[in-house]
């Protein structure tokens, strides 16, 4: 069980016009960004009822422990050495004390307006919908420094149905508690830190969309995901983000149902067709398309072979044939 380290010296000073909502905020070993993070969310015009961290690093972090505001927000310290982003998501789920619930992650900056656009935005739309926002890279923090990722279009869309891509963002999300409840929560096979290292959300937004709920992209609702990595970087995410998505593709392969089947043959192409133009301008991002494109089929063929086989049904998970 995570260990639960409750900050005082928050007060009620600054009453919100917002309902009761908890703020989900996931972090492992990046105690620099998670410290800036929270800062930017306590520095907002709205603020969440709580503030649930759930901090899956090796060590506690002694800022946070410490941390005193004056605002109506109650910060609630949740460590924890379980490992695995769709894990730490359903440990902050269950720890929430509100029905409101909404995320983001340790490696973010947020807009003064930023909370209260993504929890209005939803109340709008009611508990049938799920809201997502726009999320624009800073500016790198080093040469060559990149953030993944992103989201920039400006025009406002809904998305019901089968969309033939992802439009759910797990690090600038909206949602009431019966709607992730009635779904089984996040897949803890997906996510940063499992075995699947990505795609919890995308897993997550398809069978929200299968079970007929709504995806609203709201671009106000705006944060900067912190572009912290180095162009070498473009190797290892590309392996961690195929491993995630070719798993998650793999989870709803069927021959009777081929939408899965041909989104995963388009994603393969779409990298295969960009690695030429790359491979002499952007060689980092051109390796990236490659290792990609082996890590999609590894992460694939390994879900395919161990989830379907052992039956390991984790929270969220179809029950296989």
């Amino acid at each position: 069980m995570p260990k639960v380290l409750r900050m005082e010296g928050f007060s009620t000073l600054t009453p919100s016009s917002l309902p009761p909502t908890s703020l989900i905020l996931c972090s492992r070993n990046r105690p620099k960004p998670l410290f800036d993070c929270v800062q930017s969310i306590l520095q907002g015009e709205d603020l969440p009822t709580e503030l649930c961290i759930i901090d899956q690093s090796d060590a506690q972090h002694p800022k946070l422990a410490a941390l005193k505001i004056n605002r109506a927000c109650e910060i609630r310290y949740l460590w924890t050495r379980s490992v695995g982003l769709g894990r730490a998501r359903n440990a902050g789920i269950a720890a929430a004390r509100h029905d409101i619930l909404a995320f983001t992650d340790d490696d973010v900056v947020v807009p003064s307006t930023w909370f209260g656009s993504l929890t209005r935005a939803l109340v709008r739309a009611g508990s049938r919908a799920v809201v997502t926002g726009r999320v624009l890279p800073t500016v790198p923090e080093m040469p060559g420094g990149f953030a993944p990722s992103t989201k920039i279009e400006e025009a406002p869309a809904v998305y019901e149905g089968r969309v033939g891509k992802d439009v759910l963002w797990g690090n600038n999300m909206a949602i009431y508690r019966s709607a992730i409840a009635s779904i089984g929560g996040f897949d803890e096979c997906l996510g940063a830190g499992s075995r699947f290292p990505s795609s919890e959300d995308n897993d997550l937004g398809f069978r929200l969309l299968e079970e007929g709920y709504r995806i609203i992209y709201v671009p106000e609702a705006m944060l900067y995901h912190r572009a912290w990595r180095s162009k070498q970087d473009h190797v290892s995410l590309g392996w961690s983000y195929g491993r995630g998505q070719g798993a998650y593709y793999a989870k709803y392969l069927s021959m009777r149902d081929r939408y899965m089947l041909r989104r995963m043959i388009w994603d393969i192409m779409h990298h295969v067709r960009r690695f030429p133009g790359r491979v002499w301008r952007q060689p980092y991002r051109a390796c990236g398309d490659a290792v990609y494109v082996f890590a999609l089929a590894s992460g694939g063929i390994e879900w395919l072979l161990t989830q379907r086989r052992s039956g390991d049904i984790s929270p969220g998970s179809p029950q296989h044939d």
